[in-house]
């Protein structure tokens, strides 16, 4: 069985440590990625460590030290565009029926770099206006992404390094534009060929990264992807009991009936509760309060954006 459990994890690349270019060290503020995670006192994507809470409220995240500031939960729908939308027509679609927004706010793998409307001012008036903030970040794509106009941004030779210096520039970006410690920011990874096992360890090692360095930094790291990719990757390596992966799941998977709690690829104790989006539909127009956009539709029970 040992032998047996070994090759498993040899095959899906989810080797317990990190190379030693990640710069895993020993020293304070720390920790070597076969620990336990920040996020909690067991398993970080188990029952024994919920955030929960109602919508608006606070719940803590389980950290041991009480250190970590508490995570705002929202339970609701969420639609999210590639370029957020002035705060006139955020006001105008409350006549939506969505609460909560997510936004691109960082990463070279963004398909909209020009942002005019994002800025800390937008972030205070739209939370004045209501609404909560789901923080997008469109880094370095897995290196057998599926879409071609993301296969230039694709995750490079040492992808442990790479995620980390990415997760400093997410942490830099959210803090400016007034998101506190505590919130969540997750890391947009797109459709990619997961059962190709080199890549699925290079994809992981980058995700790792990531999230180790996110979390340092007293953010929850969170993660987007569909759901019969990255997710799936993310829900094999929690169950052979990797660590350094995401507090927060955003699974896509388009055309079938929202829900939470309904997506065959995870187990009902992971990453729960409140820590799923469902992103059920995409590229849909809508029109609220005299403005049309083009939007993807998600549900949501999860950490929100904590702003300043």
């Amino acid at each position: 069985m040992i032998v047996g459990f070994g090759f498993v994890l040899l095959l899906l690349g989810l080797t317990a440590a990190p190379p030693a270019e990640a710069g895993a060290g020993t020293g304070a503020g720390t920790r070597s990625p076969g620990t336990a995670a920040p996020m909690g006192a067991t398993d970080p994507m188990g029952a024994t460590d919920p955030m929960g809470g109602a919508v608006g409220s606070e719940g803590s995240p389980g950290q041991e030290s009480g250190a970590r500031p508490k995570a705002v939960t929202f339970k609701g729908r969420a639609f999210d565009t590639c370029r957020a939308p002035s705060a006139d027509t955020m006001r105008r679609w409350r006549a939506s029926p969505y609460r909560a927004v997510g936004v691109y706010f960082g990463g070279r793998g963004r398909a909209c770099h020009s942002q005019p409307h994002l800025s800390h001012r937008w972030m205070r008036t739209v939370r004045d206006q209501g609404w909560r903030v789901l923080p997008l970040y469109v880094g370095s794509q897995s290196t057998c992404v599926f879409a071609r106009h993301k296969k230039n941004v694709r995750i490079g030779r040492h992808p442990w390094k790479q995620g980390t210096a990415e997760a400093r520039d997410a942490a830099q970006r959210a803090a400016a534009l007034g998101m506190r410690p505590g919130s969540p920011l997750f890391l947009d990874m797109e459709a990619y060929a997961y059962g190709n096992k080199r890549c699925a360890r290079t994809t992981l090692l980058f995700v790792r990264g990531w999230n180790r360095e996110v979390s340092r930094r007293g953010y929850l790291p969170g993660f987007y992807s569909s759901a019969e990719s990255g997710v799936r990757h993310m829900e094999r390596s929690r169950r052979a009991g990797v660590r350094d992966l995401p507090a927060v799941v955003w699974f896509a998977r388009w055309g079938v009936k929202n829900g939470l709690h309904r997506e065959p690829v995870l187990r009902k104790t992971a990453w729960a509760p409140a820590r799923r989006i469902h992103q059920y539909a995409g590229n849909v127009r809508e029109r609220h309060g005299g403005r049309t956009l083009v939007i993807d539709r998600n549900l949501m029970h999860a950490p929100v954006a904590r702003v300043d």
